[in-house]
């Protein structure tokens, strides 16, 4: 189906992000699953194309023009070939926006010049070995001594944890208040203290950057903090429909290569009636999810997308893309879909986590039930 929510500007970015995947990301993308993170390069090459600008000012070097909608056109670009590089979408999904909103003038002209160009490799530092979507629940804690803060604590599958020059950390300043008590810090991964743990090995996902983190006596300076002390968690939580979104999109363009991978595979090899019927539901069911992607897609653009609406398109679009792979690896080939080399393969154990992270499928449901009063 036609969809309109692009413009020529977009059809152009689109065509200089195909070919740099082509040409610089597929090549070496093997190695990246050996060394279980992108390289250094890359970073800086996508920088230069001016993918880690989308959204940013023009004034601390962010692409002219740009929208959520290059990052739909990125995202989709990657997973037309079968690419996990979900540390991408992290830098600047999900970390971007905390500078944007919450940094001081400072800090942003500090940080987001060398985060547009790929110098500096950010991540946000959440989940803990006790604690992962309780936040309240998080034991790294900051106290304050004189012009510094002192935190101890750990932190695990922090995606660009191995890689990032800065983390956003989330930390507790006030333990007694619970989730009140939340602040973030702006880290330079130099500081003495801090400490990068072992690569984690993981169900799909080998490119991309997943590790553990730790900290001893580690010194922030309080000029470090992040917004307001204790104001942590509202940060946190207001940007959860564009992260939502985000792996909401990169679901809904997984199911479409899905099917496209397999109708491509079965082509002029007198496909049977069943793979023939099971592809049909599916690019049935991907039509009407590339409708519900397009209009959350413009309401975010338009700055209307409400939390419940980012929740449905999420619950919607990651189950979706659990369905349709499931269902094009049941009638692909089996000689060359359970191969080490296998899109479908690949995509099956990659898209298993997106009905997790970002909010359980179950959270997804309680927040739309919420909407509906119920």
């Amino acid at each position: 189906m036609t969809r309109s929510i692009f413009d020529t500007t977009h059809d152009d970015f689109r065509a200089k992000v195909r070919a740099f995947l082509h040409d610089e990301v597929v090549p070496e993308y093997d190695d990246w699953c050996t060394e279980g993170r992108p390289s250094a390069r890359f970073w800086k090459g996508v920088g230069a194309l001016g993918v880690l600008g989308i959204g940013v000012p023009e004034e601390y070097g962010g692409l002219a023009g740009s929208d959520f909608r290059h990052s739909v056109v990125v995202t989709e670009e990657i997973q037309r070939l079968g690419l996990a590089i979900g540390g991408l979408r992290v830098h600047t999904d999900i970390c971007v926006p905390y500078l944007l909103h919450h940094a001081s003038e400072e800090q942003r002209r500090r940080w987001l010049p060398s985060m547009c160009a790929g110098e500096t490799v950010v991540a946000l530092g959440l989940s803990e070995p006790g604690a992962g979507s309780d936040l309240k629940a998080m034991t790294t804690r900051a106290e304050r001594d004189g012009d510094h803060y002192v935190v101890n604590g750990a932190k695990t599958f922090i995606s660009n944890g191995a890689s990032a020059d800065l983390l956003i950390l989330a930390v507790k300043t006030d333990p007694a208040a619970g989730r009140d008590g939340i602040s973030l810090l702006l880290v330079d991964t130099s500081t003495p203290g801090f400490e990068r743990g072992r690569k984690l090995d993981k169900l799909g996902l080998k490119a991309q950057d997943l590790a553990e983190l730790s900290f001893t006596d580690m010194r922030v300076p309080v000029d470090c903090l992040l917004g307001e002390e204790n104001q942590g968690f509202r940060y946190l939580t207001s940007n959860l429909a564009h992260e939502r979104l985000s792996i909401a999109v990169n679901s809904q363009a997984a199911a479409a290569a899905a099917v496209a991978w397999t109708v491509e595979d079965l082509a002029g090899t007198g496909a049977g009636q069943e793979a023939k019927f099971t592809l049909a539901a599916c690019a049935t069911e991907v039509a009407a999810g590339q409708a519900l992607i397009d209009q959350a897609i413009t309401l975010h653009v338009a700055d209307e997308l409400g939390v419940a609406e980012a929740a449905l398109a999420k619950l919607f679009c990651t189950e979706l893309q659990g369905r349709v792979v499931d269902r094009c690896l049941s009638v692909s080939d089996p000689a060359t879909a359970y191969g080490s080399d296998s899109k479908i393969g690949h995509a099956y154990l990659d898209g298993r986590v997106s009905r997790i992270y970002a909010g359980s499928s179950e959270i997804m449901k309680v927040i739309v039930a919420q909407s509906l009063g119920l």
